[in-house]
Formats: C-alpha cells, structure tokens, sequence
C-alpha cells in the first residue's frame, strides 16, 4: 500500500485501514500521517507487530480486533496516550509487561482470544458491552501493574542477592588477603627474630672468643712475669752452686796433683796405681756432674 493510497482511508483523524489484507503493518508511511490519532487495522492477516510499531504513540484508538496476533510487542506499554484499544477474535496467549504503563487506557476488548492466559482471562471478564470493556481496561491495567510490580521486586530482590554475593565474595577475598598479609608479616617477623638470634649466637661466640684471646693473653702475661721475677734468683741460686763445685773441682785438682807427684816418685806402690784409677773416675764423674749442672742452669 503506498503513501498516497494511506492518505484516501483518511477522514479526520480516522485512519480505516480494515480489510486491506494487510501481512505487515507500514509502520513509516503511517508515521508520516501524523493527523492520524485513530486507527483501523481489524480484519488483516496480521500476525505479528514491528517493534517500531509502538513509535506511533500519537493514536489514542487502535482497532486491531479478527487478526491472527499471537503477541505484542514488548515495547506495547510506549503507547502512552492509548485510550481504547480492540484486540477482540485474535490468538494472543498473554500481554506485554509493559501493558501496565497504558494508564490512558479507558476501554479493552479481550473477547474470543481461546488460548490467552486463565488467570489474565478471568481479569479481562466477558466484555458484552460498553461498560464492561471499561471495566476490563482497568482491571487488566491494574493486573498488569501487579505484574510489573511483582517483576520489579524480583529483579529487585535479584539485585540486592547479586550485591550480597558480591559483597560476600568481596569479603571472603579481602578475608584471604589479610589472612595472606598476616602470613607474610608472621614470616618477616620469624625471619627477623631468626636474623637477631644468629647475629646474638654470632656476637656471643665472637665475646667468647675474645675473653679466651684475653684470658690466654692474662696467663701469658702472668707467666712471662713469673719468669721475669725467678730469673735473677734461679740465676743466683746456679752461680752459687756452680761457685761452689769450681771450688770443690779445684780443691779435687789440687788434692789429685799432690797425690799425683807422690805417686811418681814411687810408681810401684800398689796404693798409688788405685789412686790413680780413683782419681780418672772421679774426675769422670765431676765433670760429667758439671756439664749436667750447667745445661739445667742455662734451660
């Protein structure tokens, strides 16, 4: 149907476009008839709606009772300024939630949809005559509002749940990154009480050591003065002794050449040949004596 041919159904505002067997509703060619408030789909072989059907939110009467709609669109609820509205004879199962936003609506026909919801059936009523189709306005508006409500506080409910689970896992995470976060601050502090307990075992043993270096030194040092300080009479003690046995060795030498000459002059006497082995033998043992009396002196 082209534009022109839209424009000879129009009378006023009323738009009758009923039985042109019509499959497609020409959305465009209709929104550029903006006079037309009112319009007559009924009696088409309609099926379905275009989403961009409810653009058209300018008509306040839509007829589009004996169709063949299963549904509509979603988007149904934009024709805000609708106030009556035929679906009479079609095959509908339910309505849009955002049916509930029609608050204009003053006058419903629902009548011969077999396979529309029970409970949505029951609402809607017969609809035999003027009076009832406003009350089915209404009431299904009113419906559909509980609906929508009903639907709001789900998502509502779903989006407080969501907020909780994520706040919980937000939780349970930031649980684990301080669990995590005391972990690593007990092992520093393990590590740093490690660190200071070998430093101290270091020091200790380092303490240790010194006081052994400064004890071995003390005793050094103290036998170093004793040595000093027994020196002198040791060294005294050995002259003296070394004094005396001179003395006795020359007094020995002496007494050895006396009896030496006496001997000579009488080389037979048996006396005289003992004397001499005596004398070689105690002159043995005298210096033999002397040496041993010299190296204990000097070490």
């Amino acid at each position: 149907m082209k534009k022109d041919s839209l424009r000879d159904h129009l009378d006023g505002n009323e738009l009758d476009l009923s039985l042109s067997d019509l499959t497609k509703v020409p959305v465009k060619d209709l929104a550029a008839l903006p006079k037309a408030t009112c319009l007559d789909l009924s009696c088409n072989q309609l099926t379905s709606l275009p989403d961009n059907f409810s653009t058209l939110t300018r008509i306040v009467k839509l007829d589009l009772s004996k169709n063949h709609l299963t549904s509509l669109p979603e988007n149904f609820g934009d024709f805000r300024n609708l106030q009556r509205l035929d679906l009479l004879g079609n095959q509908l199962e339910h309505l849009p939630v955002s049916f509930a936003n029609l608050r204009n609506l003053k006058w419903l026909d629902l009548k011969d949809n077999e396979n529309l919801d029970s409970g949505l059936k029951k609402i809607a009523g017969d609809c035999l005559d003027d009076k009832q189709c406003k009350e089915c306005a209404k009431r299904v508006v009113a419906y559909m509002s509980a609906i929508q409500r009903d639907i709001e506080l789900q998502k509502q409910k779903k989006v407080e749940k969501d907020k909780k689970r994520a706040a919980a896992k937000q939780a349970d995470r930031e649980k684990k990154l301080e669990a995590l976060r005391k972990e690593k601050q007990l092992q520093k502090q393990l590590e740093r009480q490690q660190k200071t307990e070998e430093y101290e075992a270091a020091m200790a043993a380092s303490k240790k050591r010194e006081e052994k270096k400064e004890r071995k030194m003390a005793k050094a040092s103290q036998q170093k003065t004793n040595g000093v300080q027994h020196k002198p009479a040791h060294t005294k003690s050995g002259s003296s002794c070394l004094v005396v046995l001179l003395t006795l060795f020359i007094a020995l030498i002496a007494v050895c050449l006396g009896v030496y000459f006496y001997c000579e002059s009488d080389k037979s006497n048996q006396h005289c040949i003992d004397i001499h082995r005596g004398l070689r033998e105690a002159v043995g043992i005298a210096t033999e004596w002397t040496q041993q009396l010299r190296a204990r002196i000097t070490s």
